[in-house]
């Protein structure tokens, strides 16, 4: 083995070892919690970074010195997921689409895994809104929980694995 192949190895190891090493640390919400308000918040503008907190029986959204607030009572279903999102973004990662023998699409392959919290509400006049959230892999549930615990209502309770909805196979023929 050469040294430059032996050095690409250790890079690519080390580069894997950075993308773990966030999803073992994943924290758990015992406060305010960072997330992305993808769209959803009157007032809030799309990819808004900020706070996300349960406290009285309101869902906080702190971006800047503006704040956002939703009644758990009136919250009509809570969701979570999982999903992921590139780790190398931005001007980085369209500049690097450019690279020769299409080196830059290797890039695109990296991902860090997140997750989405969906919440259904309606406002003081009946309108109905919803407001999606991207956070820390570990910190939807939390704070599922913790608005349920408020009185807010959700049509998927429980955990929504694929191997908890298993039992039912709608593809089982009946003799």
């Amino acid at each position: 083995m050469t040294f430059r192949s032996a050095t690409v190895l250790v890079g690519v190891g080390l580069l894997f070892t950075g993308l773990v090493i966030p999803v073992a640390n994943a924290q758990q919400a015992s406060g305010p919690v960072k997330v992305v308000q993808l769209t959803g918040l009157a007032g809030v503008k799309d990819n808004a970074k900020g706070t996300l907190s349960v406290e009285n029986g309101q869902l906080h959204f702190v971006h800047g010195k503006a704040s956002s607030e939703v009644s758990a009572a009136s919250i009509q279903d809570v969701v979570t997921g999982a999903d992921s999102q590139r780790t190398v973004g931005g001007t980085i990662g369209v500049v690097s689409m450019a690279a020769p023998y299409g080196g830059g699409r290797v890039l695109s392959l990296f991902r860090s895994k997140i997750d989405t919290l969906t919440v259904q509400y309606r406002d003081a006049d009946g309108g109905l809104h919803g407001a999606i959230f991207t956070m820390p892999v570990g910190t939807a549930d939390v704070i599922k929980k913790e608005l349920v615990a408020q009185g807010a209502h959700t049509t998927a309770p429980g955990d929504s694995t694929p191997a908890a909805n298993s039992n039912t196979s709608p593809s089982k023929e009946k003799p």
